[in-house]
C-alpha cells in the first residue's frame, strides 16, 4: 500500500473564492471568510437562491454550504497533484429556521487520516444561533 504525503497548501481567500466562479457555490453566493489548516469559515446569503418554497433556508442549501467548506478544508491539507478529495458522507441536523440574512458555516477537522478526513461544521445565523450542525467525511484518493 502506498502512502500519500499530506501537506498544507497556502491559498489566499481571494484564491479560494475564485475557485467558486461558475459553480454551484457561486450560484448560492458562498464566500470563504477565514481559512487556516483544519479550520475554515464561509458565509451564504439566505435569499431567493437558497430558499425552499415556504421561504425558509433550504436544508439542501445548508448541506451544500457544509460540504463546500469541508471539502475545501480537506483540499488545503493534501497534495492535490497526488490525491483527490471526494465527499463520502454528509449528515445534517437542521435545528432552527431562518428566512433572511446571512448564515455562516464554521468547519473544524476532527479526524485527519491518510485516507479519510472528518469535519464538524456548524451553521449559525447573524445572531450566532445554531441553524444546522453537520458531519462530513471525505475520502482522500490517490490519483
Amino acid at each position: 500500500m502506498q502512502t500519500v504525503e499530506m501537506k498544507t497548501i497556502n491559498y489566499s481567500l481571494d484564491d479560494l473564492n475564485q475557485l467558486n466562479h461558475n459553480t454551484m457555490m457561486d450560484h448560492l453566493g458562498i464566500r470563504y471568510t477565514e481559512a487556516t489548516p483544519g479550520y475554515i469559515k464561509a458565509t451564504m446569503p439566505v435569499d431567493h437562491r437558497t430558499h425552499q418554497p415556504m421561504g425558509l433556508l433550504h436544508g439542501g442549501a445548508s448541506a451544500a454550504l457544509a460540504e463546500s467548506v469541508g471539502s475545501v478544508g480537506s483540499a488545503l491539507l493534501v497534495d492535490l497533484e497526488q490525491v483527490s478529495v471526494v465527499g463520502a458522507q454528509i449528515t445534517a441536523n437542521h435545528l432552527r429556521s431562518v428566512t433572511e440574512g446571512t448564515v455562516t458555516a464554521t468547519a473544524k477537522i476532527i479526524h485527519q487520516g491518510k485516507n479519510t478526513h472528518v469535519w464538524n461544521i456548524d451553521i449559525t445565523d447573524e445572531k450566532n444561533r445554531m441553524i444546522s450542525t453537520c458531519r462530513l467525511t471525505n475520502f482522500i484518493i490517490r490519483k
